[in-house]
């Protein structure tokens, strides 16, 4: 039985690690490397607060990751966050917060990998 996911070009997909969750749209699956090169969404930091800090990732860099790790992210769960960021004013420099926010994610989540296949 194949346990790889099926993933679809247009699909929403997520990637979590501690707790930061990544979303992301599906661009290709590129299935004899095992990659998934998705267009990131939404970088949220659940917190013990009420309201999770969400990032919009919608202008940062189009990513090739590991298949292995993504998952397909609920439609109720991305509707909600979406229309969240959807509904603010973009801050001023918020780019480039945000994607220094996606990239410490994914060297954490890099990292953790290295450690772990050593």
């Amino acid at each position: 039985m194949d346990d790889r996911p099926n993933f679809q070009p247009g699909q929403i997909v997520s990637l979590e690690h501690g707790n930061k969750k990544l979303y992301a749209e599906v661009i290709q699956v590129v299935t004899s490397r095992q990659l998934c090169w998705v267009r990131p969404l939404l970088l949220v930091t659940f917190t013990q607060e009420d309201s999770p800090a969400i990032a919009d990732l919608r202008d940062a860099s189009d990513l090739l990751w590991s298949v292995g790790l993504f998952q397909p992210a609920l439609d109720v769960e991305v509707i909600g966050l979406l229309s969240q960021v959807l509904a603010k004013e973009p801050k001023p420099g918020h780019e480039t917060v945000a994607k220094h926010q996606l990239n410490q994610f994914l060297h954490q989540i890099w990292r953790s990998q290295r450690n772990y296949e050593l």
